[in-house]
């Protein structure tokens, strides 16, 4: 068959099949021109999940008629002045959006520019522009989405399934820009210029409130490279990625180095089935990221992805290994600072050991760690009841938890979740044993699997395994942690199954993570087994100073904290 040229009819619904997906799809092209042209006031309404109509109205510039003319023509944009796709600083700039929206819909523009007396009307169907008396900005209806082509039109979802698509965009755009005020079918509403905390608490729940600690974070050795924004508290997750919020220089983003930074800043503190919560705004030189990649541009590629993982990892990482003696309450979104945790407090660090260790593997085969032969409890030194994070120990209830008083605060601390967490955090401080292999391990592996191996070699060094090239088609461990045998063809696997899926993996890292947890789990306080005041008020005291105490190794809490006004609450005294 000759070859033809395809005409533009066909060439805009193609285009159409890759920009406009669904109506949520359609709504993020226009709120985003809408955000381009500098509104702050963006109202959107959806009849009949968008199949219907989609309406977006804003107070942005306008158009001209000349520019009304050119907006549905392909590839026509404002936004690349200087035609630099290296430095794109605005959220579309591909020029595909409308002339693809148009093509398979009915849409009509009407704008205003400023410094036009009257304000223009475009149909989309006929070209046609008329006078119009429209006062500012831009609307835009989007009437009988697909219409034009039925085979796309019966692969859409429900009505409530696609409003579900179309307010988690909506929520998404509002979370990049708070200063910005939003509308969904006037029920869903964003003021201009929330305050985070509320614009936080408005999109992913009330429950949120208090729970988020704040991100700030600038890289030593790139000046532009900074991360920004808030993270859940451990004890507070989903059991899906739906309210994870993620932004690359303001523009929202799904992208697989972010994710894998955020799984791995929480594998310690989180289990693997479970996503915390978090809106994240990650700023760097526009040209050291890619975000023309895909049509949607909801995927970017960085140009040095492995440094701004470990910049994430350890950004994230630092705000969670805050000791309660350390950290900022007034970080917490939402949260009231109690008078006792106002104060920055010093406590000295104690071994905390009440228990015999159980018969079982001494993890010193893996670590270098000191041996101990002294199991007491150090003395605790006096301090004032409201010096204390945790309060003064009241008692002990089921030879489980601990009770104490903190000002008019009424804590519990779960005794094993406790000193669990302390075990485990003092083990991670050890360096790990490595063991030379006089005749290498060598596991043949397919090709590909051996390139993505072999691409993070170097990261596997800080968890004691060393590898190398073995031919093409196998790896050779050189050496590997002390005493540590796997199923090292099943690990490869699957580290290189996350390689090219998300472009690191973290398979060693959580093994590692899991030995330490379950050494933890099985040489620390039990639940059951009785403390005197003295070990427990040593173990309150070692829990403060101790980074991520306010969870187990496991994700469960350590403490809670009951508010005196609570507890009123419950026999009526408020």
């Amino acid at each position: 068959m000759p070859i033809r040229v395809l005409p533009d009819f066909l060439i805009n619904q193609i285009a159409a099949g890759e920009v406009v997906e669904k109506p949520a799809s359609v709504v993020k092209e226009l709120v985003e021109n809408a955000l381009d042209a500098g509104a702050d006031q963006i109202v959107v309404d959806v009849i009949d999940g968008g199949r219907t109509l989609i309406s977006v109205i804003d107070n942005g510039c306008g158009m001209s008629k000349e520019d009304l003319a050119k907006s549905i023509t392909r590839h026509a944009t404002s936004k690349l002045p200087m035609d630099d796709l290296l430095n794109i600083n605005f959220m579309g700039f591909r020029g595909e959006a409308l002339p693809s929206i148009a093509s398979v819909s009915d849409m009509v523009i009407d704008t205003r520019n400023s410094e036009d007396s009257n304000g223009w009307t475009l149909n989309c169907e006929t070209g046609d522009i008329k006078p119009s008396d429209w006062e500012e900005g831009t609307r835009i209806r989007v009437q009988n989405l697909f219409a034009k082509t039925p085979a796309r039109l019966k692969f859409l979802r429900g009505d409530r399934a696609e409003m579900i698509s179309v307010l988690d965009v909506v929520k998404r755009l509002a979370m990049a820009r708070p200063d910005v005020g939003f509308t969904l079918n006037n029920k869903w509403r964003f003021p201009k210029n929330q305050p985070m905390a509320e614009r936080i608490a408005a999109v992913m729940g009330d429950d949120v409130r208090g729970r988020m600690l704040s991100v700030d974070a600038k890289s030593a050795s790139n000046a532009t490279l900074k991360l920004t924004g808030f993270i859940s508290e451990p004890t507070l997750r989903r059991a899906s990625s739906v309210d994870q919020y993620l932004f690359v220089n303001d523009r929202p983003v799904k992208d697989k180095v972010l994710v894998g930074a955020l799984r791995a800043a929480y594998m310690d503190v989180m289990h693997a089935r479970e996503f915390p919560l978090c809106a994240l705004y990650l700023t760097l030189d526009p040209r050291s990221v890619d975000v023309n990649v895909s049509p949607a541009k909801t995927e970017v590629h960085f140009l040095e992805p492995s440094h701004i993982r470990s910049f994430i990892i350890k950004s994230l990482r630092d705000v969670l290994a805050q000791t309660l003696s350390d950290r900022e309450v007034a970080q917490h979104i939402g949260a009231e600072v109690p008078m006792h945790m106002q104060q920055s407090l010093n406590f000295n660090r104690r071994d905390f050991f009440v228990a015999e260790p159980k018969k079982g593997p001494d993890i010193a085969f893996m670590f270098n760690v000191p041996e101990r032969k002294d199991l007491s409890v150090n003395k605790v030194e006096e301090h004032a009841q409201e010096d204390l994070p945790l309060g003064r120990v009241i008692g002990q209830i089921g030879n489980k938890y601990i009770l104490a008083q903190s000002g008019e605060n009424l804590v519990i601390v779960d005794q094993h979740a406790a000193h669990e967490r302390i075990t485990y955090e003092k083990l991670r401080k050890h360096k790990i044993k490595v063991q030379p292999l006089l005749t290498p391990i060598v596991v043949s592996l397919r090709g590909e699997d051996v390139e993505a191996v072999l691409s993070i070699s170097e990261e596997m060094k800080d968890s004691g395994l060393h590898i190398g090239a073995f031919g093409d088609d196998a790896i050779a461990i050189f050496e590997k942690p002390a005493d540590w045998d796997l199923d090292w063809v099943n690990l490869f696997h699957a580290i290189a199954d996350e390689v090219r899926q998300y472009g690191h993996s973290s398979q060693l890292g959580e093994r590692l993570h899991l030995k330490l947890a379950n050494y933890a789990c099985h040489h620390s306080v039990r639940a059951g087994q009785k403390l005197d005041l003295q070990q427990m008020d040593a173990l309150l005291r070692d829990i403060e100073t101790t980074s991520r105490a306010g969870e187990c190794n496991h994700g469960r809490p350590v403490y809670k904290i009951i508010p005196l006004i609570d507890i009123d609450g419950w026999f009526e005294r408020v």
